[in-house]
């Protein structure tokens, strides 16, 4: 199954680092779209199907934690993979993100952390449920 990937950040070429990380992953991918914040992230879910979500916290518009409240209140968007991707080291913050069902790693990550994220979340591992 290739994934399609929903990058989001408000730094564009943050967006593109983190998209060049998916792609040296070794995931089985299909597509890459990219958002600025959360608000377009959630049009850009609803118009198409999107597998797995890398999602910055710190964004104008609608931050990252704003956002993947939206999703999980969503009964179609709910079970989407999330995993924030951040510099964030607020260790309530990632508790409440994780409870929310979204994986985490700092940035900068390499790409096999990202795939240890997705496999922890595939698995149930995240450290909540969604």
């Amino acid at each position: 199954m290739a994934f399609t990937v929903l990058v989001v950040d408000d730094n564009r070429m943050m967006r593109g680092m983190v998209s060049r990380a998916v792609g040296m992953s070794g995931l089985s991918i299909g597509k890459v779209l990219e958002a600025g914040d959360g608000q377009q992230a959630l049009v850009a879910m609803r118009a198409e199907w999107v597998d797995l979500v890398l999602l910055d916290i710190n964004m104008p518009v609608m931050d990252g934690e704003e956002f993947l409240s939206q999703v999980r209140a969503d009964p179609v968007l709910r079970t989407t993979m999330v995993i924030v991707v951040s510099t964030e080291s607020s260790q309530p913050r990632i508790t409440r993100l994780k409870l929310m069902g979204a994986g985490f790693i700092h940035k900068p990550f390499r790409p096999e952390q990202l795939v240890a994220a997705v496999n922890d979340l595939m698995a149930g591992k995240s450290g909540g449920a969604p």
